[in-house]
Formats: C-alpha cells, sequence, structure tokens
C-alpha cells in the first residue's frame, strides 16, 4: 500500500533541475519527524514546512499497488507532450520510505523518468535516474553519492564543510525560508557570500515561490 499526500503536475522549483515540467508525488511520513507540531522540538529535523500528513492533499490518496499509483502518475502528464520525456519527482516526507523497485519499474514501462528528493538517511532501491540529497542536521548519511546534494542552509549542526568530499556531480546550497528562520533576503546573501567564496558550491532559490507557482 502506497500513502500519498498530493500529486501535482508543475515545474520543478529547485536545483540542478529548476524549470524543468515535472509530476510531483508527494509520499506521507518521514523517518526523522511526525510532522505533527507537537513533536517538532523533539524531532531529528526541526525546520521542515511540509505538510506530509495523511492523503487528503491535491491528487493525494492511497494505492493497493504499483501499478494503481504508477497509472496515476502518469494521467497527470499532458497526453500532448510528445517532445519531453515524462518526468516523475518523489519527495515527501521521506520518500525512501515508500518508493520501491516495483514502482519504479512500472514508471519506465511509461516512460518515466524518475527522481528522487531525500533526507539521504536511507539506501534508495536500484533504477531511480536523478538522485537529490538534503541533508537534515546531524543526522548520519548513509546515500552519500548521487547527481546533486542540495543543503538548506544554515544549519548549525550541518555545515557545508562536512558534505564537500561526498561523490555528487552538484553541490547547492538553498537559503533557509523566511518563515523559519528570519528575513529571506539576508539568508540569500549569507548563502550567495558562501557560495563566492567557495564556488564548488552554487546557490539554489526556490523559484516556485518567487514566480508563485506550486
Amino acid at each position: 500500500m502506497y500513502q500519498v499526500k498530493e500529486t501535482f503536475y508543475t515545474l520543478q522549483g529547485e536545483g540542478a533541475r529548476a524549470g524543468r515540467a515535472s509530476v510531483f508525488c508527494r509520499f506521507s511520513g518521514c523517518n526523522l519527524w511526525s510532522g505533527r507540531e507537537i513533536d517538532r522540538a523533539k524531532a531529528r529535523c526541526t525546520f521542515c514546512d511540509t505538510d506530509f500528513i495523511g492523503t487528503d492533499g491535491q491528487g493525494g490518496g492511497k494505492f493497493a499497488t504499483a501499478e494503481q499509483l504508477a497509472e496515476h502518475i502518469a494521467s497527470r502528464w499532458p497526453t500532448d507532450a510528445q517532445h519531453a520525456r515524462p518526468y516523475v519527482v518523489f519527495t515527501g516526507g521521506e520518500p525512501l520510505l515508500q518508493l520501491d523497485t516495483a514502482l519504479i519499474t512500472a514508471l519506465h514501462a511509461r516512460g518515466f523518468e524518475i527522481a528522487v528528493e531525500t533526507n539521504g538517511t536511507l539506501a534508495p532501491p536500484p533504477g531511480i535516474d536523478w538522485i537529490c540529497v538534503s541533508p537534515k542536521g546531524a543526522n548520519a548519511l548513509v546515500l552519500t553519492e548521487g547527481d546533486e546534494l542540495k543543503l538548506v542552509y544554515p544549519q548549525a549542526d550541518a555545515p557545508p564543510e562536512r558534505f564537500t568530499d561526498l561523490g555528487f556531480s552538484h553541490f547547492y546550497l538553498q537559503p533557509m525560508d523566511r518563515t523559519v528562520l528570519g528575513d529571506v533576503s539576508s539568508q540569500v546573501r549569507h548563502a550567495t557570500d558562501y557560495c563566492l567564496a567557495h564556488p564548488q558550491w552554487q546557490l539554489s532559490l526556490q523559484t516556485h515561490k518567487i514566480a508563485g507557482f506550486d
């Protein structure tokens, strides 16, 4: 049984593939926080601003089989998009609690390229086409290589220096959202200054918030 908070068609807003048309599938649940405010102070990730509880979001639901969920995801992709490979981004919560080989196989059979955005504390199944790891606090990474490391910045217990020698093709700093830590402009400035001083890192802005799309 797959439990999905929401599924929707949009543009990728962050990181190396910002601007790419994507079906987002947000799984319910996370291994670092329950999602309930009452538990935030004792969570292993305390700054998350995403609702990943339940299955009541746009395009959410419970799916008994991989084929059912793959068909649901495929139905979100435009039927007349003949010159673009279908693309799905699995996120959460923590998507690797649910993303498995059966679902990957079912989506590849429908022509999809598959991306995941994970906190990196769980091992992924084989076959994922694009792996983005977003470290959270002092939690140890199981997944230390992939396509993209996207670090929310600043995190006192997750400095960029801790990740510079890992096996990723792209390294991004993403300023902490203003609703979590002060004015966003100051966070962007701090992240920009760090990238200028350490050019291994690139700046990632949440363009979906800037442009006003989901």
